[in-house]
């Protein structure tokens, strides 16, 4: 029986951009920071290409518009291109029309680089939900065609644990698709399967179980994330966090290079809209 296609992401930002990171580094040092995205993104892009596998890069505007080439590198390995905002803001800390301003000239920065439509968001921290609905449309009116941006779990910093955990259409058939992150529910409660820190905490063996048996047992392909510092086991330390926010950051860096080669090849990988816009 041939494997189930599932949907492969990556959120293109850098390790000071995360939002656990905001009370340590000010928004007005990023330009200082060492960036260590491009080298990160070379190594994700060689990964993928070993495996066979195609991938969607949500990707920053502030990232593409200092770094023109990386948005050039994924649109010429034929990956799809996709949106994460501009400045990494989480939506419940904007305003409708700040929101609006934020992924419109995020698309436009994108579309001008990579000389491709871009259909496709994911909220920073996936900001979006009953508070902010309004980002939904939004989102459609900016000339979005889908949406990962709901994440149906409990968490401290995001999440709807009611949400749908599957495919689904918020403002009703004619709107905007949202495309949650895969979860596995268990014992009445949806435990996160897309990837994060708990792909990273969890041994590999746990990760690949879950996503079989959404595979298998609910017969839908899964969403999968994870970011370029994940695989940057060198980056530098951040002085002042929190114990919990630098064990969350910091877990099992060095192993996510073997791990996500385990991934791409025990699962068929491909990009978000292939795998998902086709059947809808």
């Amino acid at each position: 029986m041939a494997r189930m296609k599932n949907a492969m992401s990556i959120d293109v930002e850098d390790y000071f951009q995360v939002s656990a990171f905001a009370p340590t580094i000010c928004r007005e040092d990023w330009d200082s920071m060492p960036c260590r995205v491009e080298r990160n993104i070379d190594v994700i892009l060689q990964l993928l290409d070993e495996a066979g596998s195609s991938a969607t890069f949500f990707t920053l505007g502030w990232i593409a518009e200092r770094y023109p080439q990386v948005v050039r590198r994924i649109v010429d390995g034929g990956h799809e291109l996709a949106s994460h905002g501009y400045g990494h803001q989480r939506v419940s800390d904007l305003t409708p029309e700040q929101f609006r301003h934020d992924i419109t000239h995020a698309k436009h920065i994108l579309e001008d680089l990579g000389g491709i439509p871009v259909r496709g968001y994911r909220a920073p921290s996936f900001s979006i939900n009953q508070n902010n609905w309004w980002a939904v449309e939004e989102l459609q009116n900016a000339g979005y065609v889908y949406s990962s941006s709901i994440y149906p779990v409990k968490h401290d910093h995001y999440g709807m644990p009611d949400a749908p955990r599957f495919p689904n259409r918020p403002n009703g058939v004619d709107g905007i698709l949202e495309l949650p992150p895969t979860t596995l529910e268990l014992l009445g409660r949806n435990l996160p399967a897309a990837g994060g820190g708990w792909f990273r905490l969890l041994p590999y063996s746990m990760s690949r179980w879950m996503l079989r048996r959404v595979n298998a047992q609910d017969q839908v392909p899964c969403m999968f994330y994870f970011h370029p510092w994940e695989m940057d086991a060198e980056q530098p330390r951040q002085p002042g966090l929190s114990a919990k926010t630098h064990f969350r950051h910091y877990v099992n860096l060095q192993r996510m290079p073997g791990r996500m080669k385990k991934l791409l090849n025990d699962f068929e990988w491909d990009r978000v809209d292939r795998v998902f816009l086709p059947a809808l």
